[in-house]
């Protein structure tokens, strides 16, 4: 993580320190989920970790610090459960991807603590993730590598779609879960046939996948070839 990006005052070396870190980042989670973003503080973060303020200001300049370090790791999670996704299913076409993608997320707003209300920090700052981008465009490059190496694509065809697609994605969600705390099954489900239906247009077979895949996958042109994922 280079090291702008970097929330950590100073990395935790000893054991005891990394126990200490990892204790306020899971009091500050819970917090997030009981008083919002606003209503958190250090002190409650460190009286909920149960260790003294001075210990959290060893490692950690202010509470916005604190949550940043939880979202990047949280988005690590994202990342990697993403990747295992494709790793273990047996992706025969992109939208197969999607779908996995869009699952993790779910799952994710659904089990992990803090995450419904933080997602990936726009509710701090649209730039915690990355002072240089915004977080959704983080998002997408980090979409693109995993997508265009699963696919043999080429990223630099994948980079604008997919950035449109996230954040087109991101407004939809943001509604579902405004009408439904659980996510709005009819809401989730136009995403998903919002994205397809975009990617079907600027992602193609035959321009850029190579033959090994293309002997695999046989992809639509066309949003309506596409299965609902009703």
């Amino acid at each position: 993580m280079p090291a702008e990006i970097a929330p950590l005052r100073r990395k935790p070396v000893q054991q005891r320190s990394a126990q200490r870190v990892e204790k306020m980042l899971a009091a500050t989670a819970g917090l997030i989920d009981e008083v919002g973003y606003d209503g958190l503080t250090t002190t409650l973060i460190a009286e909920r970790a149960g260790v003294a303020v001075g210990s959290l200001y060893q490692f950690f300049p202010d509470k916005r610090a604190v949550v940043q370090e939880l979202t990047l790791r949280n988005l690590d999670r994202f990342v990697r459960t993403v990747s295992s996704r494709f790793e273990q299913l047996e992706l025969a076409h992109w939208w197969d991807a999607v779908d996995a993608v869009f699952d993790t997320y779910l799952t994710m707003h659904r089990e992990v603590l803090g995450f419904s209300r933080l997602h990936f920090g726009d509710v701090v700052d649209l730039r915690l993730l990355d002072p240089s981008k915004d977080n959704n465009a983080v998002i997408a490059e980090k979409l693109t590598g995993l997508i265009a190496e699963e696919f043999q694509l080429d990223p630099a065809d994948l980079a604008l779609p997919l950035t449109v697609a996230v954040e087109a994605a991101d407004a939809v969600l943001h509604l579902a879960f405004r009408r439904d705390p659980h996510g709005d099954q009819a809401m989730l489900a136009e995403a998903k046939d919002l994205v397809r239906g975009y990617l079907s247009n600027r992602i193609t077979q035959g321009e850029r996948m190579s033959s090994t895949v293309v002997e695999r996958t046989i992809m639509p042109s066309y949003p309506n070839d596409l299965p609902s994922p009703r």
